[in-house]
């Protein structure tokens, strides 16, 4: 019975809907910082343990965002419509304008705007 009251407390499995609606809001939100910040690149970051694979899109300015792909796809069909290229981080690692926006950012004392707040 014990296996019974776990199963209850468990939250339940997204349906397609649920996907669809979590793929158009991560696809909306990576198309607006591409429209509204210059030289954007994409980085694929691959899966962990925890984690399902991520993209950051990463500004001229060092400005970057994150969010996770329920289709890797995403990436591809924006790296395609807004001509955005795409990187493997585990090949090329992060540009440096990346780690100077941080360090800025950190010395301002603000935190990074484009840190994700989604879970």
């Amino acid at each position: 019975m014990g296996w019974l009251r776990r199963q209850r407390g468990a939250a339940p499995i997204a349906g397609r809907a649920e996907q669809r609606a979590e793929i158009d809001r991560v696809r909306t939100h990576l198309e607006e910082f591409v429209r509204t910040r210059p030289g954007v690149e994409a980085y694929i970051e691959p899966p962990t343990t925890v984690t399902p694979p991520t993209v950051v899109l990463i500004a001229a300015t060092g400005e970057w965002t994150r969010r996770r792909l329920p289709d890797p796809g995403v990436v591809r069909d924006l790296a395609v419509k807004l001509a955005v290229p795409v990187y493997d981080v585990q090949l090329v690692g992060y540009p440096q304008r990346m780690r100077d926006w941080n360090e800025r950012m950190r010395r301002e004392g603000s935190r990074p705007a484009a840190e994700p707040t989604e879970g």
